[in-house]
């Protein structure tokens, strides 16, 4: 990859309210608010979280402003948003309601 190309993707990243990074370590990501990076890939993080997920359940931990070094970086990417449906799904039809409806439409195109 070349170096414009990092500084490009990671100029982007700046501009994004939260980062979630992956760390070589086991399982282990930060999330925070990206904010230096250089050449290497090494990056300055505000309001940092360590997260964990391990066979005990995960675990996290605020960390305040962190440097990380570019070669224990897996991947950088947006930070996930929790996604809670509060409306109930419709409910399903059964299959002879779902097999009628299929047939009177094969029947409608004879």
């Amino acid at each position: 990859m070349s170096q414009p190309t990092i500084s490009r993707t990671l100029s982007k990243a700046i501009l994004k309210p939260k980062v979630r990074i992956k760390l070589k370590i086991w399982n282990t990501y930060l999330t925070g608010k990206l904010v230096k990076f250089d050449n290497y890939m090494n990056l300055i993080v505000e309001d940092a979280k360590e997260i964990y997920f391990g066979r005990g359940g995960k675990r996290s931990k605020d960390i305040g402003t962190v440097m990380i070094r570019g070669a224990s970086i897996i991947f950088i990417g947006q930070d996930r948003e929790k996604i809670v449906f509060t409306e109930k799904e419709p409910e399903k039809e059964n299959e002879e309601e779902v097999h009628d409806k299929l047939m009177h439409q094969k029947e409608a195109e004879f």
